[in-house]
């Protein structure tokens, strides 16, 4: 099955007054590399990928996203490159694109404070940027896109106290803490469990996993060592929340606790879900169609919004059937 496709959400305008402030769009300075023979099929606009790794099936994903959504446009063409889960190398790597002279730079960090020097040099040079899931510091690039993680982990946070009926044992396996969306899923999980409202709610492990399964299937059994009962588990992606159920698995007590995670690819998080193997999933779109429109009505001179926020759903068995459950 396909995951239905998500509106975007704008932010930073008035919707209430029925139109956005020109303060909120972007600057659509076109690129100082650009020619007036760009962008047609024979020259191509040159548009540079910076993925911070290909170990999370969600970022290939987003790769795969990217690449066939500019193949649409002849006059698009578009540089990949992979950090390898290395800020340095991802740093080195933007700017080995702008010596290229790419024309437009999107680009998904590995943290926000080592990339926000190489964006806004970029940025500064009159290169649109396109900051794609994880935010950089300040605001020295052309538009942000991702979904609200706070919001999604908020979602998990008040299906988990649903779920659990108040109280209960939890364990925590979060993303990279040093990305935005590890301190944000986090941040919003602890805002829905409303901890100081349900004293019989305690969340008794947490573990950094860095966003790869292996790490949170390690950290897992660590849990299940130190802890004699576990009611739930939330992890900040599916594969966190697959390792931590083959950890479980292993040790025969996967029928004694809930798992969430987030991402929810067709393939991953709501298989997982058909399976049984998670009780529910929130999708995290990718994003990748959405920059390569963006990146069109940046390279045609046209503003766009400084954030756009992608909308989400929730899976469980009771929906997974039915596509899920869009939250508002």
């Amino acid at each position: 099955m396909h995951a239905p496709t998500q509106a975007a959400l704008v932010t930073g305008c008035a919707l209430a007054l029925g139109a956005c402030k020109p303060s909120a769009k972007s600057d659509a300075a076109p690129s100082a590399s650009a020619s007036a023979q760009r962008g047609t099929a024979q020259s191509p606009w040159l548009i540079g990928m910076s993925q911070c790794n290909l170990g999370e099936p969600w970022r290939v994903q987003m790769n795969q996203d990217v690449k066939l959504a500019a193949e649409k446009h002849p006059n698009l063409k578009v540089v990949f490159k992979d950090a390898q889960n290395d800020s340095l190398r991802q740093r080195a790597q933007v700017e080995e694109l702008v010596a290229q002279k790419i024309d437009l730079l999107i680009i998904s960090p590995k943290e926000a404070a080592p990339l926000t020097q190489p964006v806004a040099e970029a940025h500064r040079k009159k290169i649109p940027v396109i900051v794609l899931d994880r935010g950089v510091q300040g605001d020295e690039f052309t538009t942000f896109i991702g979904a609200d993680n706070v919001k999604i982990g908020r979602e998990a946070g008040k299906w988990a106290v649903k779920a659990l009926g108040g109280k209960g044992l939890i364990v925590e396996l979060e993303g990279l803490m040093t990305s935005t969306p590890g301190q944000d899923r986090h941040k919003g999980f602890r805002e829905g469990l409303e901890l100081e409202k349900h004293p019989d709610l305690k969340v008794v492990f947490e573990a950094d996993m860095q966003w790869l399964e292996p790490n949170a299937r390690k950290e897992m059994e660590s849990a299940l060592t130190t802890q004699k009962k576990i009611d739930l588990v939330y992890a900040h992606n599916d594969p966190g929340a697959h390792g931590a159920y083959l950890a479980a698995k292993a040790a025969s007590r996967d029928k004694e606790m809930k798992l969430i995670g987030i991402d929810a690819l067709p393939h991953e998080g709501v298989e997982y879900v058909k399976q049984g193997i998670l009780d529910a999933t929130f999708l995290y779109p990718t994003g990748g169609v959405e920059a390569i429109d963006t990146a069109l009505d940046l390279l045609a001179g046209k503003s766009v919004p400084k954030k756009v926020v992608l909308g989400t759903r929730a899976f469980t068995k009771d929906n997974v059937s039915l596509g899920g459950e869009a939250i508002p």
